[in-house]
């Protein structure tokens, strides 16, 4: 598990770097939505080698699937493309704050109810307390 938590943490850590790099590319091409494609593209470029050499085989199993799963493609051109243009007026801090928040919240919203098959974990007193302490620590970061 320790693996898990480690890949987890790097991911994490590129987030606000994505937004930095990616906000730092639409106002140097006038253009946040222009930057989300180039971020697209080098994604695209990037999963389809991990696709390659994982194994295409998975491909014909797409046009099975609900269509319902395919919604996370425009959550994170929302995310994109939001984060790509307010971060240079709002700050990174502050627009990956919001994010966190709202992560947060989704988060145990998602394992409370068990949505989209994710292992069901109840809210309770301490998980909201946890919740409550990681939000005011998030919050205290952007204080100074």
């Amino acid at each position: 598990m320790a693996h898990y938590a480690l890949i987890m943490m790097l991911a994490g850590i590129g987030i606000p770097i994505l937004a930095a790099l990616n906000a730092a590319l639409g106002v140097r091409i006038g253009s946040p939505a222009a930057a989300g494609c180039v971020l697209f593209l080098v994604a695209l470029a990037a999963s389809t080698l991990v696709l390659t050499v994982t194994g295409p085989s998975a491909l014909a199993k797409i046009p099975g699937q609900p269509r319902h799963l395919f919604l996370a493609g425009l959550l994170v051109a929302f995310y994109v493309l939001s984060i790509t243009f307010i971060a240079p007026h709002f700050g990174v801090g502050n627009a990956v704050f919001f994010v966190l928040l709202g992560q947060l919240v989704s988060a145990a919203a998602i394992d409370h109810f068990g949505l989209f098959g994710a292992q069901v974990s109840p809210i309770g007193l301490a998980r909201a307390g946890g919740i409550a302490v990681m939000a005011a620590g998030v919050w205290l970061t952007q204080q100074a």
